[in-house]
């Protein structure tokens, strides 16, 4: 399969600017108009400027210079900067996926894509768990969307998302995400068999490793394919279970409470 890169600039404070961004500021400029602009690359009018207003952050100069009496009220065309950006931006992804390219003999037999190594180096979260996967299934309503991930030949995690959040990420089938989980969303539930309650997610596993302190506790779960899950709970309920390395146990939390995340 053909290896291209996507990049993502940002700051602290400021949102990312990608290719979909990159692609309004082309759009805009092509159409003439941010109202047309946006239609063509798939957003709301308040979007679009959200995602332009970002960009002029992000960079410092304006990109656009907007004009009255052109297209749908209002003209819109590239600033110099603007189009030196799309231009860099190009070159950029082109040069990230030479090196991508040149990784792979490297690579070859491991089982380890490009991608996932990049991906691996650089993202940074606060949730403890960040697993990779691959969506099996979406089901969707107009505001709502269940987005499973299967993150292990035996586990699948469910993420309930905005239907908008779907569209925007460009979630389909069979791509590869990465599901975040906060430790301390995550219950545990000793045993084998999972107890009768109204979280999404149920996954079982081994307790590879419990930390207790002596407010908190830390209990980490094998949970197949050399992939784990780890809770943040109290120490007295670590206590009370009584959880040691080599037992069974369930990990439990909301669907509402799992973050997809796109490379």
């Amino acid at each position: 399969m053909p290896i291209e890169a996507t990049v993502t600039l940002k700051t602290k404070d400021i949102s990312g600017v990608g290719r979909d961004r990159i692609r309004l500021l082309q759009a805009v400029a092509r159409e003439g108009s941010i109202t047309a602009g946006a239609k063509a690359a798939g957003l709301s009018y308040k979007a679009a400027w959200d995602a332009l207003d970002a960009m002029t952050n992000m960079f410092g100069r304006p990109l656009l210079e907007t004009r009255t009496g052109g297209k749908a009220g209002g003209g819109a065309v590239l600033t110099p900067t603007g189009l030196r950006v799309i231009e860099a931006f190009g070159r950029l992804e082109a040069q990230m996926a030479r090196v991508l390219r040149n990784l792979e003999p490297d690579l070859a037999g491991t089982g380890i894509s490009p991608l996932n190594l990049v991906s691996g180096f650089f993202m940074k979260t606060s949730a403890r768990n960040a697993l990779r996967g691959t969506i099996t299934e979406i089901n969707s309503d107009t505001l709502s969307a269940e987005v499973a991930v299967a993150v292990s030949a035996d586990t699948t995690i469910y993420a309930l998302l905005t239907s908008e959040s779907v569209r925007s990420l460009g979630l389909v089938v069979g791509r590869e995400v990465i599901v975040l989980i906060k430790a301390p969303f995550v219950l545990i539930s000793p045993g084998a068999t999972a107890p009768m309650v109204s979280a999404r997610n149920c996954v079982h596993g081994v307790v590879r490793r419990a930390d207790v302190s002596a407010v908190n506790a830390e209990i980490v779960l094998d949970i197949g394919d050399d992939k784990t899950l780890a809770a943040s709970i109290t120490a007295r309920s670590a206590v009370d279970m009584k959880l040691s390395p080599g037992d069974p146990a369930c990990a439990l939390f909301d669907a509402a409470h799992v973050i997809v995340a796109i490379d």
